[in-house]
């Protein structure tokens, strides 16, 4: 029998509620960060502005200086690191040409790197598919916090590290949408396999709150941080349709 779950979202920088997190009280970390690519997408003259709502690259949150994105992720391990557990495991979404960076930090805080993976977009958008390749997949890594090994329940099965869904589904937009949304059953797949029934989820990059129901769904804690005041309203009322009043969200 399950106890009753808890879920707590926080409307702030994820650094100052880290701050507040009692010492390996997390199990497991899975988030999709800033990859920090606005500059970079902006100086391209991609036409991604007018192919996608809410253009990350126009958004604000994408755009620091390489120097300033690195020291505010340093900051993030180093906390990330005290509240995680001892072989708890995280999950980062992260631009492949950012990962050397990510590795090289986490390990600095003890995180041992198990694996680079691929999330594989099978409906991706066409963008310019005449002139070179569509852009398709996402990268993501495997750390375990402070050993080199954790919770991996593959249940005798070879589990591969790469991916594959579609984007987000029609019913996942209903309060709005995020432009880089990730779809449930991705997250699904990571907290179902490094995770146990009544563990807690941190998402400090909350986004639309896509891990919060996710954790919800599989009978998990939730704590959750999103800095921007309309996506958080995204996410709780998402999440609040998903726990149909059976519990309370806190609020800060």
């Amino acid at each position: 029998m399950t106890s009753k779950i808890k879920i707590q979202l926080y409307n702030n920088d994820c650094l100052s509620v880290l701050k507040e997190l009692k010492d390996e009280s997390i199990d497991l970390i899975l988030t999709d960060p800033p990859y920090n690519l606005g500059k970079f997408m902006k100086d391209r003259q991609t036409n991604l502005k007018k192919m996608r709502e809410n253009f990350f690259g126009e958004a604000g949150w994408d755009d620091l200086e390489y120097l300033e994105w690195k020291n505010h992720m340093d900051s993030f391990f180093e906390e990330a690191n005290r509240v995680l557990k001892k072989r708890g495991s995280m999950i980062i979404f992260m631009s492949l040409m950012k990962i050397e960076t990510i590795v090289e930090l986490a390990s600095k805080h003890k995180f041992y790197y198990k694996t680079t993976g691929v999330w594989h977009k099978t409906n991706p958008m066409p963008r310019n598919m005449n002139l070179h390749f569509i852009n398709s997949t996402e990268g993501w890594i495997y750390f375990v916090n402070k050993g080199k090994t954790g919770t991996f329940n593959n249940k005798g099965k070879a589990i591969h590290d790469f991916i594959e869904t579609s984007v987000i589904r029609g019913n996942e937009k209903k309060y709005g949408i995020h432009p880089t949304q990730k779809p449930e059953v991705l997250f699904e797949h990571f907290v179902n396999l490094l995770s146990n029934e009544n563990d807690v989820i941190l998402d400090p990059f909350m986004g639309s709150g896509t891990a919060g129901i996710v954790s919800k769904r599989l009978n998990r804690n939730f704590v959750g941080c999103e800095i921007d005041k309309e996506y958080f309203k995204i996410a709780t009322n998402r999440i609040e349709e998903t726990l149909e009043q059976q519990i309370a969200i806190d609020l800060d």
